[in-house]
């Protein structure tokens, strides 16, 4: 049995300023530029340059939304339906506009610099073919995991080439002579020993011994057990498996990374903002490129205004009016919404810097106060959401480096004196104790927690676990040395 009934529902919509505005704030400044050359070039009633009209000559949406009030005028709102928002529409506006990325220099990626060395060896098309394919199976990090059976399964059923095993492992044999060295290894071992081959000359010793570590001892070299190398090697000259592990950790365990590097650094970062410090006051400003100087084109005003000197029931000029009118609404919306860009990314620096207004006078992590979004987001009012739009993508130029905003958001820990410390300040203090450590003797996460404990932070050994695994600083049995 079907039933009629009525239901009332409240929702809140976004109106396309706001889409506009928040489009924009999440920005970063290295595409700020090229984002307004996009609107300048779709929208002729935006222009470049300080507009020096007089407050009387000014336009705004009164001006162009005007009416003469006699019975023949017909109001600019008769010409558009109510859903028509298309004149707030810019380019790259469009569903997949968060996911762009960031530009990225042009660089020759890893799978490139192998194939161009595997034409280099001559290889017969069925050899060319087994190499192609294991070239593509070779991972980000320079690994092929792919078993090789798996692999001549896959030359089998997709190039339709029969082979074995060994044939296989035979063109790997010729890859893996590739630079970088080590690449194309199956297991961090068979990387080691590849670029320790690629290293000896039948002269020298460390590398001898190396080989001899790898290849016999790997499994108590990956666990520091120095001591149970030097039994298996029949030495007690610890200078002598000193040397050769000083050897193997300068080895490269990611050959394939080098690539990826490259191309990161390669990557500027531009600062949102300039702190400087001027005497012991701290100083803000906006980098010059986050408030260009836009004005709204004079002759697409005047063409508006001319609207009212003619027909108003001709066809074409309703059409004509309506296009300008978009184009004015939108290069309105689009400078307005760059304005509310700067001043909120002001606001919500200032009050960054006025919270952590210790740790910019000096750099000091130590004094970094912990700092979550609510607390900048009650100092100036606005909303979670907004301050998280801010600090995900912006940076800070100051005079002891460039620092992401995100980085000075932090949980908070407790001290015995009920005050509360940024957790970059613990890691910071976690960080100098394991530098000072003895390193024949490393301090377990146990004595790391007594000893910020003594300090009087109160922190639990699964909280030192998990900020020294945040500072990529391995485990006490790894940083053994001897």
């Amino acid at each position: 049995m079907q039933k009629l009934g009525l239901s009332q529902s409240l929702q809140q919509k976004l109106s396309p300023q706001q889409i506009q505005f928040i489009k924009l704030l999440q920005v970063p400044t290295a595409e700020l530029e090229s984002r307004i050359e996009e609107e300048l070039e779709v929208n002729p009633a935006l222009e470049e340059g300080e507009d020096q009209e007089t407050p009387a000559e000014s336009t705004n949406e009164e001006e162009y939304q005007e009416s003469s009030g006699s019975e023949e005028e017909i109001d600019i709102k008769d010409y558009l339906r109510d859903d028509d928002y298309s004149g707030y529409k810019m380019q790259g506006d469009g569903d997949d506009d968060d996911d762009r990325e960031m530009p990225i220099p042009m660089a020759t990626s890893l799978h490139e610099q192998l194939m161009s060395q595997l034409d280099f060896l001559g290889l017969d098309d069925r050899q060319y073919a087994i190499g192609k394919q294991l070239i593509g199976s070779i991972e980000s990090d320079g690994y092929i995991r792919r078993e090789l059976e798996a692999i001549v399964n896959d030359l089998a059923f997709s190039q339709g080439i029969e082979t074995t095993v060994d044939e296989v492992e035979a063109v790997l044999k010729k890859i893996q002579t590739f630079d970088p060295p080590g690449i194309a290894a199956r297991t961090l071992q068979e990387c080691l020993l590849l670029q320790l081959d690629r290293m000896d000359n039948g002269h020298d010793i460390d590398v001898a011994v190396a080989k001899k570590i790898i290849a016999e001892c790997f499994d108590e070299f990956t666990k520091k057990h120095y001591h149970k190398i030097q039994k298996k090697l029949d030495t007690e000259d610890e200078d002598f498996v000193r040397d050769a592990i000083d050897l193997i950790v300068k080895l490269n365990p990611k050959p394939g990374g080098g690539s990826m590097a490259t191309m990161a650094k390669n990557q500027y970062i531009i600062p949102d903002f300039i702190l400087t410090n001027n005497n012991g006051k701290l100083e803000l400003a906006l980098n010059s490129r986050n408030a260009p100087e836009l004005r709204i084109s004079r002759s697409y005003t005047e063409m508006f205004k001319a609207y009212d000197k003619s027909n108003k029931k001709d066809k074409k000029l309703k059409e004509a009016v309506t296009f300008v009118k978009q184009k004015l609404d939108a290069a309105k919306w689009f400078i307005d919404a760059i304005k509310q860009r700067q001043q909120t990314l002001l606001r919500t620096m200032r009050a960054i810097v006025d919270f952590q207004y210790d740790f910019f006078l000096e750099g000091d992590e130590t004094k970094l106060k912990p700092m979550i979004l609510k607390d900048i987001a009650g100092m100036i009012n606005m909303d979670i959401s907004t301050v998280s739009r801010v600090a995900s993508s912006k940076a800070v130029q100051t005079d002891f480096g460039i620092y992401p905003l995100k980085y000075f958001f932090s949980e908070g820990i407790s001290t015995d004196s009920g005050e509360e410390v940024s957790s970059r300040e613990v890691k910071q203090i976690i960080k100098d104790i394991i530098d000072a450590e003895d390193k024949n003797k490393p301090l377990s996460d146990d004595k790391l927690e007594k000893i910020l404990n003594d300090k009087g932070y109160n922190i639990a050994r699964r909280t030192v676990a998990k900020y020294r695994e945040q500072l990529n600083i391995p485990v006490a049995r790894l940083r053994k040395e001897i």
